[in-house]
Formats: structure tokens, C-alpha cells, sequence
């Protein structure tokens, strides 16, 4: 055990960007490819360059109901002098028109529609008359008008969302090269901890759940480990046989702190290098962040919302590097505060906040197109009420808010009705 560390406490804190910078310096993007079907490839990050192999739409189309004509015959058309046209039902010759509708091929030698309000049938006879002049390709969706064959789609990074992968089939593409998902070994650990029934003194393990399912959302692929106790061999064990088993990144909870019981640090820092211990951030300075045999160790702390909240802060960026995957901020909403947020100067808090529509306006998001936040006044926007300032422990705090607000390292706490961003943190991008 290393005395003067527990001595210590956490006197030197390292910054939130510092540290994850740090971290980040220890990922790598692990490489592995594979090919999906396009049907099942939502959420699924891009491997390579992908192009069009075919223009969408494939032909010349018809964008109305109407008749295709030559736009050369209408040029004099009005409600007063309509240009009569013989229908037909093949090539589009002078002075004729073909019957089409949305979507189908435009005939050979027409170039433009007539939409069918700008159309009446002649009584008695084959012909039509038109009372709309159109000019060349007027309602008509030209081959390669969505997207050209050849066109650069997506750049290796992007995670697909459902949009993509119907543009993806609309060009004619089965399948899509795509990143592995890269195995996040989540090791549970204390031995006061139990999966259910507990006795007094024991605690249900709800950090590995949490951090499994948030690690599956952010594009990984969780192994959620059995509860390893507060023992120095074990510990060693557990991430050894994580590593060997071709982790990827190791998440360990509990245990990252300065107490008695606290054995992670030393374990990481005995089978690899410890490169952060203690950040200043709130909740949650005790987190630990490492390396063994090349392969990132995330250690957080075990109360539940400093689990979590370093969770986002470190787990969610090291997944996305080792995806080789780009990581997009968080949606946000503008929101006045209804109490005052105190935090510790130097320190970086997130304040988890519920957000209601006040009494006084309708509420207002912020621009979704430039991330600017909206110039409405703080007193037409929705109320954000915090559910705890502090209390890391208390999972409700997080589980029953809408997000947090971020009180960076400068600012010493923010006042009631200040505007503020609530970052939706739990949304999946």
C-alpha cells in the first residue's frame, strides 16, 4: 500500500481537459473492420471512404402527376389560348403528351410536366389541352438529382442514424463497412457489494449495469464482469484476465479512492502506470486513469453519480478513439435556473437539473444550426431546477433529472435566474 498516497489525500488535482487529454494520448483506434448489411448497421461507425455506386433517382422522372411534354410545344399556353396536344402512351413526339404520374419514368423525347390541374381532356377525341406554359425540365427530378453517382457520402467516423442507412440503400448498397465495436471489459468491485437481497451493510451493484449499458449506447461492446472483492490479488487478476481476453478498454468501479479499501490505484500503477489520480471535478475527484500493457484503464469512483458522471467525461471519449469515431457535444437546451448553483473555485461541477416550462413563457431551445444559445430574456425560457448540488451517493439525483449544468473552473457557483445550457447527456447522438 502506498502510505504517503493514502496520507495525501488529493492536495494536486489534475483539470477535466487536462486529464482527458491525457488519456486520450493513451487510446488508440484498434483497427478492426467488418462488413453489415445495411439493415442493421444504425448506430454503427464508418470504416472507409463511402461513394454512390448508382445516382439517385437512376432516371429522368416525373415530380407531378400530369402529362410529359416537349416544354417547346406549351411555350405559348394560357387559361385563354391552350396548347391542344394528341396523348399518347409511348415516345413523346411534337405536339404530344404522355400521361404520368409521381415518380415514374419521364417518356423518351419529352422534357418537362404539365401538372394534371393545368390539364383538361377534349371530348370526343385523343387530345388534351394544356393551359400552363412549362419550360425545359419544369417537374421533372433529373437522373442523379439526389445524389449524383460517384457523390462522397460518409467519411470514415461517422455513426450512421437511421436517415443514412435509407440513403445508403436508396444508391444500392447491401452492405457497409463499418468498426468493430470496440470490448469494454466493466469490472464491478467492493466487497460490500451484491447483485440483490442485500444485508445491512451490503449495497446493490448498480455501477457496472449503468456503465454497460451507456458503454453499448456509445457504440462498445460491454462485458460486464462478476463483482470482484476489495482484494489486491483479485484486482490484479480480474484486469489481467480482462486484457488477455482482448479488451480494448478496461472500466473498473469502486475503489479509485484514497481510503484503506481503496486498492485500484496501486494495482494499475504495479501492472502498468497511473497517469492521473484525482481530478477536479465534482462530483467524482477520485477517478484514476491508466495504462496496462498498452491497453487504457478507466477507474471511477464508486458513488454512483461520480460513477457516471466521470463515465461521460472519460469512458465516452476513450470508446469513441478506440472506434476511431468522431464525438459530437451533447443537445443542450437554454434554461433559467430557479436556485443557485454553488461550486468550489479551480473545480468543474455538473449540477444535475430538472427542466419544467415556466409560468411566464413557452420556453425556447437553443439554435440548434449554430450552437448559439437563443437571445430570448432569461424570463421566457423554461426553469431549471437542480435536484442536488451536491451528494454524489444519491442516484436519484441523476436518474430523475433531465441533465446537468456545467459550472466551469472559473466561475465561482452561478445565481438563480441566470440563463444557463442543460446538456442532455443521456441522449443517444
Amino acid at each position: 500500500m502506498d502510505t504517503k498516497r493514502h496520507e495525501a489525500g488529493f492536495k494536486d488535482r489534475t483539470r477535466v481537459s487536462a486529464a482527458r487529454s491525457t488519456l486520450l494520448e493513451a487510446v488508440r483506434s484498434h483497427g478492426r473492420t467488418e462488413r453489415v448489411p445495411v439493415v442493421e448497421a444504425d448506430g454503427r461507425t464508418v470504416a472507409e471512404p463511402i461513394t454512390a455506386p448508382s445516382p439517385v433517382p437512376g432516371y429522368d422522372r416525373a415530380a407531378m402527376d400530369g402529362y410529359a411534354v416537349r416544354a417547346s410545344d406549351t411555350f405559348s399556353a394560357s387559361d385563354r389560348s391552350p396548347a391542344v396536344l394528341r396523348e399518347t402512351t409511348g415516345t413523346v413526339g411534337r405536339e404530344e403528351a404522355a400521361r404520368v404520374h409521381t415518380g415514374s419514368d419521364l417518356p423518351a423525347g419529352a422534357d418537362a410536366v404539365v401538372m394534371i390541374e393545368q390539364v383538361e381532356p377534349v371530348d370526343s377525341t385523343d387530345e388534351i389541352e394544356a393551359f400552363d406554359a412549362v419550360a425545359e425540365g419544369e417537374n421533372v427530378g433529373a437522373a442523379g438529382e439526389d445524389v449524383a453517382e460517384g457523390a462522397h457520402l460518409y467519411d470514415p467516423g461517422h455513426r450512421l442514424r437511421p436517415s443514412d442507412l435509407g440513403l445508403l440503400k436508396s444508391v444500392g448498397l447491401e452492405t457497409v463497412p463499418v468498426v468493430e465495436p470496440p470490448q469494454v471489459a466493466v469490472i464491478p468491485t467492493g466487497e460490500e457489494l451484491v447483485q440483490s437481497d442485500p444485508d445491512p451493510g451490503e449495497v446493490i451493484e448498480t455501477n457496472g449495469l449503468t456503465v454497460s449499458r451507456l458503454v453499448e449506447r456509445w457504440g462498445g461492446d460491454a462485458r460486464y464482469h462478476d463483482v470482484v472483492t476489495d482484494d489486491e490479488s483479485l484486482l490484479r487478476t480480474a484486469i489481467d484476465d480482462a486484457i488477455g481476453a482482448g479488451a480494448d478498454v478496461v472500466v473498473t468501479t469502486g475503489g479509485s479512492s484514497v481510503g484503506e479499501r481503496d486498492l485500484l490505484p496501486e494495482v494499475i500503477d504495479g501492472l502498468g502506470e497511473v497517469l492521473v489520480h484525482g481530478v477536479a471535478l465534482k462530483p467524482g475527484h477520485p477517478v484514476c486513469l491508466g495504462t496496462v500493457s498498452e491497453t487504457p484503464v478507466v477507474s471511477l469512483p464508486g458513488y454512483p453519480v461520480a460513477c457516471i458522471v466521470n463515465a461521460v467525461q472519460f469512458l465516452r471519449p476513450a470508446v469513441a478513439r478506440s472506434l476511431g469515431a468522431t464525438i459530437d457535444p451533447h443537445p443542450t437546451r437554454r434554461a433559467r435556473l430557479t436556485r443557485k448553483i454553488a461550486s468550489e473555485p479551480g473545480t468543474r461541477t455538473f449540477a444535475r437539473v430538472r427542466v419544467e416550462e415556466s409560468a411566464d413563457g413557452d420556453g425556447q431551445e437553443s439554435d440548434a444550426e449554430n450552437g448559439s444559445a437563443s437571445t430570448a430574456t432569461a424570463d421566457s425560457l423554461p426553469d431549471a431546477t437542480p435536484t442536488r448540488a451536491s451528494g454524489s451517493g444519491v442516484l436519484s439525483s441523476v436518474a430523475l433529472a433531465d441533465g446537468w449544468v456545467v459550472v466551469p473552473e472559473d466561475r465561482e457557483g452561478i445565481d438563480a435566474g441566470t440563463a444557463v445550457d442543460v446538456e442532455y447527456w443521456e441522449v443517444t447522438e
